[in-house]
């Protein structure tokens, strides 16, 4: 992670974008990214993991249509976050929305699904949910807004 401009510029947004790298695999295929998408208010990630494994975080259904809204959602739609399921033993599925620069190339475009609507599941139990919000914080923590 990093700002997407190494020196300030004087305007609020420009001077707080953060840049963050992914690799993404899945059964269709591998893929990475790197894109200027979340804001320095980009803790509530780790707040909504938090929520997540307290049990505290509703799931998520989809809307009539079958359309995918995440819970927690940037001012650019290139990663996003919901909650799909909660087993009994204390597993939640966690949705990753992957938009845009975040898709994997194959739907990337015209072609590709729509925003909040590609995702990838990820299983994990309460302590799993806890040390990945506790990791993300500390990534964040150079990062104050500027």
């Amino acid at each position: 992670m990093r700002y997407q401009f190494g020196t300030v510029r004087g305007d609020s947004y420009d001077d707080n974008w953060l840049v963050i790298d992914g690799t993404v695999t899945t059964l269709e295929g591998i893929w990475s990214f790197t894109d200027p998408c979340l804001l320095t208010d980009a803790s509530q990630v780790s707040a909504w993991l938090r929520a997540v494994a307290a049990g505290t975080a509703d799931v998520t259904e989809p809307d009539a249509e079958g359309e995918l809204s995440p819970d927690t959602w940037f001012i650019e739609p290139v990663v996003a976050f919901s909650l799909a399921h909660r087993s009994e033993g204390g597993i939640a599925a966690i949705r990753v929305h992957l938009s845009l620069g975040a898709a994997p190339p194959w739907q990337q475009g015209d072609d590709g699904a729509d925003i909040h609507q590609y995702v990838v599941e990820v299983r994990m139990d309460a302590a799993a949910l806890l040390h990945a919000a506790d990791h993300w914080d500390l990534s964040l923590a150079s990062f104050s807004p500027r």
